[in-house]
Formats: C-alpha cells, structure tokens, sequence
C-alpha cells in the first residue's frame, strides 16, 4: 500500500470543499447513516459517551437515529469545516434553552473531544474526501478511550464508474479523484493503532431521471479534487455537450430508461487496544497510556 493514498486529492481543492457548509445533508448520505446505525444492534455494550464527526454533512437525520438508539449516552458533535460550522451545529443541535433536556447529563457537547475520552466516534461519509486521511484516523483514535471503537463509512472505488468511463472515452480529464479500496484503509487502520478493523462494502444504485438532476445530486456529494481535473470553466456547449452525452450513455433500459450511477459504499469498524510497549533497553510512555495500561491490567486480574 502506497504511504501517499489517497495520491490524486489536490489538498487545496480538499480544504476549500471541507470549510464550505452545507444546508442540507445528502440524500445519500443519509441513507448510509441509516444503513450504518443498523449494524450497531450487534454491539453489546452501549456506549456511555459517543462523537459525531461532521454530521452537518455526515447526516442530520443519522445523527439523530444514533443518538435516539443511544439515548444515555453523553453525544459530542465535533463540526470540524470552520468555527461557523460549529455555530451552525449548536444550531441545529443543540435543545432549546427552555427544554430540561438542555440541562441534562445527556446534552449534546460542542467542540473537538478530548484525547481518550469517546467509547464510540462515528463518522459518516467524510474520510475518501480527507488530503490526508492518516492524520484524520489518528485525531480518530487519540479522541477514543481504550477498548473505545470507531464506526465509519465513506466511497469506495467503483464509486461513479459510468460516469468515469465516459469522461475516458471523451478524452477528458477523471470526473474525480481516485479511491481508496477497504483492503487498503484497513491497513491504514491497524498503522494507526486501532486493532480487529473489519471492512465490508456494498453497491448502491442511484437512478435519476435528466442529466440536470443526476448534476445537481453530484454537486451535493462533493466536488472534484484531482489535481489534474479541468483548470478553466467551461462554457455552455460543454456543458451541453455532458448532457446529450449523460443521457445517452447513462440510460440503463433496465430501469426504465433512467440515467444509472453506481456508488460503492465502504463501511469500517475497529477497536481501540490498550497501548503496547516494546522492550527495549529503554522505553518513553507517555502518562496517558501508562494510565491505559494500568486500567487494562486492572480490568484482566478481576
């Protein structure tokens, strides 16, 4: 596995799409959320502090079936596109000031969590349009406490597969960047120090009905990040050229003659371990994993 993966995100083009807020979250990605808190009936142990990662795009409607499912639990919505998208999640997240849910043990909290202090972080569809998707595990796994476990979901890479091999026969540049494969982010995983990821994918097959409205969903998803897409706007013989070309290629008489889009769904889930030392002449641990280490050991003797 390349230590670049992703290699086709322009970092630039990742950030200024990552600060821009959204009104609404996607259809789509509402419907992973959905698909995603089912699996959660297999957990045992409900969590007693949970985070949502971004969920003004990951899904308001999901975050609201995580946290109807975990009700006890303590939620933290960390909005991480700007300091307005933390207003606009106070907004839309917080209870109002005259309800006594405001001032329970259970109100939503604001802001980045602590290092060590989530038993679930769950994070919908934001990790295949991170530059650097290392460093957003990592922030994953300090933010976990151990035996804390991350449930998350994003685009795998047959992701808009009709749409790719049209823009390759066109002869022009990819419609987006390239994505990672499940194998390859379960290794990115266990590089982060997370253990027993388990991967699994699906195929989700969207119809639209006109070129115009295939587009418009598209722009909700997302943008196109590769450093090599188009440099300059196109005028409107392109783009009607892209239409003529949607409806013709895209129409699937399987579905009534309606413009067809494949979307691989990744799913991931693994657990934070207790820190492991190596023996060496000398080792340096830091007073947060000895504390770890101390409570594993405690927690093994009973």
């Amino acid at each position: 596995m390349s230590a670049q993966l992703p290699p086709t995100i322009d970092p630039v083009a990742a950030a200024r799409w990552h600060a821009r807020l959204s009104d609404d979250s996607p259809w789509l990605h509402e419907e992973v959320a959905r698909r995603m808190q089912e699996r959660l009936q297999w957990i045992v142990n409900a969590p007693a502090s949970w985070c949502d990662w971004d969920p003004l795009r990951g899904g308001v409607q999901g975050h609201a079936l995580v946290r109807e499912r975990f009700a006890q639990a303590v939620c933290q919505v960390a909005e991480t596109s700007s300091p307005l998208g933390e207003v606009a999640a106070r907004a839309r997240f917080a209870q109002p000031w005259w309800s006594p849910a405001r001032w329970s043990a259970a109100a939503p909290r604001f802001g980045l969590p602590q290092a060590g202090s989530q038993q679930m972080l769950w994070a919908n569809m934001a990790l295949h349009m991170a530059a650097d998707p290392q460093a957003l595990i990592a922030q994953w796994h300090r933010a976990l406490a151990v035996d804390g476990y991350l449930m998350f979901s994003c685009l795998g890479p047959d992701t808009l597969r009709e749409l790719r091999d049209l823009y390759a026969e066109l002869g022009w540049p990819a419609p987006g960047h390239a994505l990672t494969d499940m194998h390859d982010w379960g290794d990115m995983l266990v590089q982060a120090g997370f253990a027993e990821p388990i991967m699994d994918m699906e195929r989700i097959t969207l119809t639209f009905a006109t070129p115009q409205r295939l587009l418009q969903e598209l722009r909700g998803l997302g943008r196109n990040l590769h450093p090599q897409r188009f440099a300059a706007l196109r005028g409107r013989n392109w783009r009607a050229r892209l239409e003529q070309m949607l409806a013709q290629r895209l129409a699937d008489p399987r579905h009534e003659g309606q413009l067809v889009l494949t979307f691989e769904i990744v799913y991931g889930h693994a657990f934070k371990p207790a820190p492991r030392v190596r023996v060496e002449g000398s080792s340096a641990v830091s007073l947060q994993d000895m504390r770890a280490m101390l409570h594993a050991g405690r927690t093994t003797g009973r």
